[in-house]
């Protein structure tokens, strides 16, 4: 069971001046969750090299038992540090795709030419792909099997809300909210109360809505490689 985790290369939160990129708990989460099944597990970016930790994942208030784990894990965190370039992965390779979120992802996957062909590869193989949180801005210019209609177009999606992004106080910071990109490619959009644990599935397509639906996301994964 190979499976490919693509993460952002993206570090600046807009003109804030702050820090971003991955959130550890929606990498964290997937990853132990996967790994333990004997999962083998490869680590991608737009740009190779270490993929940029959101600061705001890495405080106390943030911390899980799988964010526990990864600190005392010198060999994930040196999977983190050396992260293969995108443009060099082949998704025949592997039997999915999953993205961690974070805001990272609104700024370089949605528009990442190699990530959007990936994500092609893998549906027309008809392999699961996976995302929670922000990354299923990684969506956002993703085409269906006919390469003309959106990849969500008329299918159950989740992601990030709305509410949710008020509620950090990132609306106008962002180039664009999860929701709305989601709803105006024709996703069949829904979500729970905002930062409650909520993953949907269709098909071969699995989102979830924030940190909180990691572990449901990598369940949902799992289920359709079995």
């Amino acid at each position: 069971m190979k499976i490919l985790f693509v993460l952002t290369s993206h570090d600046k939160l807009g003109d804030t001046g702050k820090k971003t990129g991955f959130w550890i708990e929606e990498f964290a989460s997937p990853y132990y969750n996967l790994l333990d099944k004997g999962a083998e597990i490869t680590l991608a970016t737009p740009k190779g090299g270490a993929a940029p930790i959101d600061p705001s994942s890495d405080t106390p208030s943030a911390s899980t038992e799988a964010t526990e784990r990864f600190k005392k894990d010198t060999v994930a965190q040196n999977k983190i540090k050396n992260t293969k370039v995108l443009s060099t992965i082949n998704a025949d390779e592997f039997d999915a795709v999953f993205y961690p979120g974070g805001h990272g992802p609104l700024w370089d996957l949605a528009n990442d030419k190699n990530s959007i062909a990936l994500i092609e590869q893998f549906n027309a193989q008809q392999k699961p792909i996976a995302f929670v949180c922000h990354a299923p801005a990684a969506l956002k210019n993703v085409k269906g099997i006919d390469k003309r209609t959106p990849l969500v177009h008329g299918k159950k999606v989740t992601g990030f809300t709305n509410s949710e992004e008020a509620a950090v106080q990132l609306t106008e910071v962002v180039p664009f909210l999860v929701e709305n990109m989601l709803i105006e490619n024709g996703g069949m959009y829904s979500n729970e109360a905002d930062w409650a644990a909520y993953a949907v599935q269709d098909g071969n397509l699995i989102t979830g809505q924030n940190p909180a639906s990691s572990e449901l996301v990598a369940e949902k994964l799992l289920a359709a490689l079995n």
